[in-house]
């Protein structure tokens, strides 16, 4: 008998998978809220020189989204989209801070602050 199913039936999947997962990255929002949204900063990023690398010689750029744009109307329509509305929404939520990520994960003053208080308390003898 002869073979029942074709071979090579993943159709590639593996590759395309792991090239999805290690593709060129946007910036994460917190280097936007710090860096970019800044007055100074997001006028540099609004004006920038023509550039023959970048989509649309750099000249239609999304701050809140870090993307480029290749016409001026795909920005426009890109600024009415769901999905620079939601990253709008999301960038309105302040940045997370080393000192919160510390409290979360139990390194955060409040237990040092307790110690010391022990401390500081007069013992009557």
């Amino acid at each position: 008998m002869g073979r029942l199913r074709r071979s090579r039936t993943h159709h590639a999947q593996r590759d395309v998978h792991r090239a999805s997962r290690t593709r060129a990255r946007t910036k994460d929002l917190d280097q936007i809220q710090l860096i970019d949204l800044d007055p100074k900063n997001r006028a540099a990023l609004e004006a920038q020189p023509l550039d023959f690398e970048k989509p649309g010689l750099a000249q239609h750029y999304c701050v809140e989204c870090a993307k480029y744009f290749e016409t001026d109307t795909a920005l426009h329509s890109h600024w009415k989209s769901k999905v620079h509305k939601r990253r709008c929404k999301a960038l309105k939520e302040p940045a997370y801070t080393i000192e919160e990520a510390e409290r979360a994960a139990g390194l955060g003053r409040e237990g040092k602050r307790a110690l010391v208080s022990a401390r500081a308390m007069p013992t009557d003898t």
